[in-house]
């Protein structure tokens, strides 16, 4: 793939999750590109049969490329927990339920803990990009950052495992951030925060050339 550029037309972002688009579209902003999403066209949510992140944020990004014809930018992201032996990983939705319940996510991942009999409670958030072209070119980039759990989850901002996750060498959980905060970065600051924005911060490097 070459560089990107805002007037080769709109990046259609793959995903349904509504938190997700809306950190994808803050994120985006600031370099020029329209977005739309998946669920703007009403693409049906591919099955993700992967074994891994970047398995599954290509299979996602392929599907709406094609269906699409526009470039597509796909994220496959969750929460991996050392002494779960990083569980649930891939699989982070679906510990929510069909009903999308993180608040029962987070206390499935706290009784798993209280059952370990360890006090070891670090873990990181990773998240997978993938960008595809209809004609089936893919790239992806890997962002995560490290932190631990807390128990009982704190603040109702974010979205998923976000209030239980404390990032390393901060004060606040990601669900106690504004997404500024969250984010941490904008073209030409030096590092990104979240596992989302450190993946983005890649792709915007290298994908967009922007540093």
């Amino acid at each position: 793939m070459t560089l990107l550029d805002p007037k080769d037309g709109p990046i259609l972002i793959a995903s349904h999750n509504a938190g997700k688009i809306a950190e994808f579209r803050e994120l985006l902003a600031p370099l020029g590109f329209d977005v739309v999403s998946a669920a703007d066209k009403g693409l049906p949510e591919p099955e993700e049969t992967g074994t891994s992140f970047e398995e599954n944020a290509r299979l996602k990004a392929l599907a709406a490329a094609r269906a699409t014809g526009l470039l597509a930018l796909s994220d496959d992201s969750g929460l991996a927990v050392d002494a779960l032996g990083g569980e649930p990983g891939i699989y982070s939705a679906r510990w929510a339920g069909p009903q999308k319940d993180f608040t029962m996510a987070m206390r499935s991942v706290e009784e798993k803990l209280q059952g370990t009999g360890s006090d070891k409670r670090t873990a990181r958030f990773v998240a997978v990009l993938c960008l595809a072209t209809p004609e089936g070119s893919t790239r992806e980039f890997r962002g995560e950052v490290e932190g631990e759990l807390v128990w009982p989850p704190r603040g109702t901002l974010g979205f998923g495992y976000d209030p239980m996750f404390l990032p390393a060498g901060r004060s606040l959980t990601f669900g106690e951030m504004e997404s500024h905060e969250k984010h941490g970065w904008q073209p030409g600051q030096a590092e990104a925060l979240s596992h989302r924005a450190r993946a983005f911060q890649i792709f915007a490097r290298e994908a967009l050339g922007v540093s």
